[in-house]
């Protein structure tokens, strides 16, 4: 967001955040000193991010591995905290000290994309996420048109995507060799002939800033 010339911009400490937080029913980001409030969900937003989640969870069922939805917050080492839609945590989950809903080990990470936040899923957010040490996979969702976008890497490789497109066909993970079939993901969705980012979106693109 612009600042006024006039104006400088507030720099928010952490446990600003952290208040924000706690008296807000709405979940915000924070991000080098900036909270920003998070995009709210539509229903096939909601509706994919439940498929997600229920998939997992059965697939990670006694592994040692498990899927949390978007109450669970995720800090980077570069800063930014944050609520992704879905988060595989395998092991023990690592809390920050003194914040119970936390977690900085995730290795799988998954977001829903929309109009108002494709490009920083897609980019800014995906960067800082890169420099989760645990993080091993991350996986995009479009939720107007069938296309998931998996990038993964092994330890001491770059990064690598593939792109799904069918309903036929299934994104898989691996972490534990689990499979995600894009039917179950985008289960009772019916879709427009509209092309991802094709839209004009009516709001700004990306985290409105406080």
């Amino acid at each position: 967001m612009k600042q006024s010339s006039s104006k400088a911009r507030r720099h928010y400490s952490l446990d600003d955040y952290f208040l924000v937080e706690l008296e807000s029913i709405t979940k915000h980001e924070f991000y080098d000193g900036d909270i920003f409030a998070m995009a709210g969900a539509s229903l096939p937003h909601n509706h994919i991010t439940s498929n997600l989640h229920a998939l997992l969870r059965t697939a990670f069922r006694g592994s040692g591995c498990n899927a949390f939805t978007s109450d669970l917050r995720i800090a980077t080492p570069g800063g930014l905290y944050t609520y992704p839609d879905v988060s595989v945590i395998c092991g023990a989950v690592e809390l920050v000290a003194g914040r119970p809903d936390t977690a900085t080990n995730p290795v799988v990470l998954i977001e829903v994309l929309s109009d108002a936040t494709r490009d920083y899923d897609r980019g800014k957010k995906f960067d800082v996420y890169k420099q989760i040490p645990s993080l091993k996979e991350y996986v995009t969702v479009e939720q107007d048109a069938v296309l998931v976008e998996h990038w993964r890497r092994n330890p001491g490789t770059p990064w690598t995507a593939k792109k799904h497109t069918r309903l036929a066909g299934a994104v898989r993970l691996l972490t534990r060799r689990v499979s995600l079939p894009l039917a179950e993901i985008y289960r009772e969705l019916s879709f427009a002939s509209t092309i991802p980012g094709s839209r004009k979106p009516n709001r700004p693109r990306g985290p409105k800033s406080m």
